[in-house]
């Protein structure tokens, strides 16, 4: 192993080996900064300002009130759904990425305007991380502002359409500044992990495991110490160098999360936001890297057929579906499906990817996704299935899967596993979408048809890389 890393300053020491900083975090005598001292001449730390929500923040805190002010963030992280945040983070279309998420936060919550609220903690984010013993003169007026107007807005609202328990009327200062500094937190380091990922060649997986964006943690010694062997005198500044420790993190740790016992309680969530951010709306079948079982590799005519063999496929199990007695079906992953959402899943997502192919080839920017995919059941879902909508269907899928094989036969055989632009080759893609429409047609299954399920091809797969809307180990799949 390494030796320890350290950089020592005036009353700072600075460590960077994995083992040393996952130490420090676990060590009850280095605590985070304290808030820091009120601005001179300023109302102290009253409510509504910058200095009040940082003094009362389960982040600025230790030892009991930490572990209270923690529980407050938690009850409301497990008030909210993965798979209405990444359904509502794939809709956004705001070019500021730090509102997108606060908005989608702030409605999930229940809050009113959660427009204003994004605005406002955008506005507060850069003067509630500044480090107050750095330059505690320092006043932001425009953030304290900003902080009075969220005060008031942290109640929750009834939502009888989500169910959802709120806390209408909820005024508790410190429930209200926990809920802002959960927001708060959420606005930047959530838009970094986004931006990073797309920067990076292997996305969001990529940023995690090489390219971190919080790249440094911060700690105090509340009494002396010691952190891989070296003594840390009472009253010293740590400063944990994140990204240098990540290089000898073991494989699946993601330190940007920071590590136990102060692990960032809403790692889960930021995941979910920017994977519907960068991949689109929760949809079983488009989670995470295709999940396909070695197979060997297909000819080029064998793969165009890949399509036309589970459109085909598909249609022999419809056929029985003009028997369905119009109460939805609930799959394996616990999703609803009727024969109307498995058709339409099955062309949307066909002409996705086609889309996607088509802007690669030619090298232009994919489309933006903003399906809602398999997140929702819609009237028209809903609708009887009858012999014309068989007909239908079958005009419309037969078509698409011409379409398909035509254009990969017309690929040069070099593209299909070394395509242009960034996401899976194109020979991945078709084993894809193939699969997936066996997925999305096994969802509803045979009724009255005497073929039963659907047959696979050896390699085809619709089973979901992930269907909790819980974040993959490795979401490759591109926004289209």
């Amino acid at each position: 192993m390494s030796e320890t890393t350290v950089v020592s300053g005036p009353a700072t020491m600075t460590f960077s080996r994995y083992d040393d900083v996952t130490a420090a975090l676990a060590d009850p005598a280095l605590v985070p900064p304290p808030a820091g001292p009120a601005v001179p001449g300023a109302p102290g730390a009253a409510p509504g300002t910058v200095a009040w929500l940082r003094s009362a923040v389960a982040r600025f805190s230790s030892g009991e009130p930490h572990a209270r002010r923690r529980a407050l963030v938690l009850a409301d992280l497990e008030r909210l759904d993965p798979d209405r945040l990444r359904v509502a983070a794939a809709a956004g279309f705001e070019s500021d990425v730090r509102l997108r998420v606060v908005r989608v936060l702030a409605a999930e919550l229940g809050l009113a305007d959660p427009e204003a609220v994004a605005r406002d903690v955008a506005t507060v984010s850069r003067a509630y991380f500044a480090d107050a013993s750095d330059d505690p003169a320092v006043a932001d007026p425009t953030a304290d502002a900003a902080v009075a107007r969220l005060l008031p807005a942290m109640g929750g609202r009834d939502d009888a359409a989500g169910g959802r328990d709120d806390a209408a009327g909820d005024r508790d200062e410190e429930t209200a500044a926990n809920r802002i500094g959960l927001l708060v937190q959420a606005c930047d380091a959530t838009a970094a992990l986004v931006e990073g990922a797309r920067r990076h060649e292997d996305g969001l997986a990529g940023v995690l495991r090489a390219d971190p964006p919080v790249r440094t943690m911060r700690r105090l010694a509340a009494r002396a110490t010691e952190v891989g062997g070296v003594a840390v005198p009472a009253g010293t500044r740590v400063l944990l160098d994140i990204a240098a420790a990540q290089s000898g993190a073991p494989a699946g740790v993601a330190l940007t999360f920071g590590a136990p016992p102060r692990s960032c309680p809403g790692r889960s969530q930021a995941l979910v936001i920017a994977e519907g951010i960068l991949y689109g709306a929760s949809d079983p079948a488009d989670t995470g890297a295709p999940d396909m079982p070695p197979a060997p590799d297909r000819g080029k005519a064998e793969l165009a057929s890949l399509v036309p063999e589970m459109v085909e496929s598909v249609l022999v199990l419809a056929a029985g579906w003009t028997d369905w007695d119009g109460r939805p079906i609930l799959n394996a992953d616990g999703r609803t499906y009727t024969p109307h959402k498995a058709v339409r899943r099955i062309a949307d997502h066909l002409v996705d990817h086609l889309a996607e192919v088509e802007a690669r080839v030619v090298g232009e920017p994919t489309e933006p996704d903003h399906w809602h995919a398999s997140g929702v059941t819609t009237p028209a879902d809903l609708a009887p299935f009858t012999t014309a909508d068989l007909d239908e269907a079958r005009s419309r899928l037969t078509r698409l899967a011409g379409i398909w094989s035509r254009r990969i036969t017309a690929l040069p055989d070099e593209r299909l596993d070394d395509s242009p632009g960034t996401g899976w080759s194109f020979r991945q893609i078709v084993r894809h979408v193939s699969g997936a429409g066996y997925y999305y047609a096994d969802s509803v299954g045979a009724l009255g048809s005497p073929e039963g399920a659907t047959d696979r091809p050896e390699g085809a797969t619709g089973t979901p890389a992930n269907a909790t809307g819980t974040p993959a180990n490795d979401p490759t799949e591109t926004a289209r």
